[in-house]
């Protein structure tokens, strides 16, 4: 799946009638070099979505979007190395590294309308994404990964999520990839294995986080 199959942006697909009705193009207040699909009002689309987990692929979150920016202001991080997007959401991201220069970049999310967002996303930006499924839940596909970097945007938000995000990166850190996570001070954040690498406030934040400010980090996972 990628922003250029057709099968997922002529637009002929309930999931893709529901993105495109329930946001409009906007940015991110920290990145504002990449366009997305935004919602205005989490619980809204929340309830409209009928769905246990809120929709994170309406959103840009945090972690997503200091782990964004952190990309974009070091391209050497990413340029002509493949990268996977990791619990993509609405694949800011993955875009980003994108703009960056990988040569490539997965976008993975278990959510069928994250998957959805992410091809339009990239479409938005010009740039082109291999979008798949789930590669860490019970219902993981089996996909061969072969990428030199991981990044992962605010995954230890809950024990569960924590602890299969957490096997998937111990896999990929032993295998040689780099993996950088971005992160607000969640909970379940295995700070004993991280290096702080930047810290960035993120504004416009009160609906998701809260606070007005929400300072965030980007971490090496050692």
């Amino acid at each position: 799946m990628t922003a250029g199959d057709d099968g997922v942006t002529a637009g002929g697909s309930a999931l893709d009638a529901e993105v495109t009705s329930w946001t409009a193009p906007g940015t991110a207040p920290l990145v504002p070099e990449v366009t997305l699909l935004l919602a205005d009002d989490i619980h809204r689309t929340w309830s409209r979505t009928d769905e246990e987990a809120p929709p994170f692929w309406a959103f840009a979150w945090a972690g997503g979007q200091a782990l964004a920016r952190h990309v974009l202001d070091r391209p050497e991080l990413v340029a002509g190395r493949r990268v996977l997007d990791l619990a993509a959401g609405s694949g800011i991201v993955g875009i980003a590294a994108a703009k960056a220069g990988a040569a490539v970049v997965v976008a993975s999310d278990s959510d069928a309308r994250a998957r959805v967002a992410a091809v339009r996303n990239a479409a938005l930006n010009g740039v082109t994404l291999d979008v798949v499924g789930d590669l860490v839940g019970e219902e993981a596909e089996d996909v061969e990964l072969d990428v030199d970097v991981v990044l992962a945007g605010d995954v230890f938000y809950e024990q569960p999520m924590a602890r299969l995000m957490g096997e998937f990166l111990d896999g990929a850190v032993a295998a040689g990839v780099e993996v950088l996570v971005g992160d607000p001070g969640r909970e379940y954040l295995p700070r004993r294995r991280v290096t702080e690498l930047a810290t960035y406030d993120v504004p416009e934040t009160a609906d998701l986080e809260g606070r007005a400010v929400t300072p965030t980090a980007v971490h090496r996972l050692t």
